[in-house]
């Protein structure tokens, strides 16, 4: 997917105007500090409505359109966006992180691609850092951007490295994803459970 075309023909059905709907409920009833990565940021809407909670997000994107409109909105406190890969992260991300907010990143890339997204958000993460996720269960089809995904899925793919610690649908979403979505905080392990294993 060539996304920062989608980003400059303006064919961006992802970009709803504001937050996602399950993560300003999350933030309502939860408290969130420290440095977040939020992985294919976009225009940056989770990401400000993470820095209004009072965290120091940072809003990463492979698209130099997305961080270009998301730098040219209001600010909300003191986030910041930097130009990408997730696959790729310049060292100074490696270990840098409390949180991950997951929203559009794992359902928009290749399903081939989630082992690498996994081992990916791990090494971001500082030890015993946090991934707090909202995954499309079932976006009603399986050839294009967004891709589903299953629990089973999620746990085959995130069990090594991580525990989950609280798994809900949410009860508000945006219109027509009622019941599609998956939350799930989970806590990066100190060592993969393979390794844990083999000792």
């Amino acid at each position: 997917m060539d996304w920062e075309l989608r980003y400059q023909s303006g064919d961006m059905p992802w970009e709803k105007g504001g937050p996602a709907p399950p993560l300003v409920d999350w933030l309502s009833r939860n408290e969130i500090h420290g440095r977040i990565l939020v992985p294919g940021c976009g225009s940056g809407h989770d990401v400000r409505a993470l820095s209004r909670a009072g965290a120091e997000p940072v809003g990463l994107d492979i698209s130099p359109s997305a961080i270009h409109l998301a730098d040219s909105l209001p600010r909300a406190g003191g986030e910041r966006y930097q130009l990408a890969n997730l696959f790729e992260l310049p060292s100074e991300l490696i270990g840098a992180f409390d949180w991950i907010f997951e929203h559009t990143c794992f359902c928009a890339i290749d399903p081939k691609s989630r082992p690498d997204y996994v081992a990916a958000v791990a090494a971001a993460l500082s030890p015993h850092g946090r991934l707090l996720a909202i995954f499309y269960l079932d976006p009603g089809h399986d050839a294009r951007p967004p891709y589903g995904t299953t629990r089973e899925e999620l746990d085959a793919f995130f069990s090594g490295h991580f525990e989950t610690l609280a798994e809900y649908i949410p009860t508000i979403s945006y219109p027509g994803r009622e019941g599609r979505e998956l939350v799930r905080v989970l806590q990066k392990r100190n060592q993969p459970a393979s390794a844990s294993r083999r000792r």
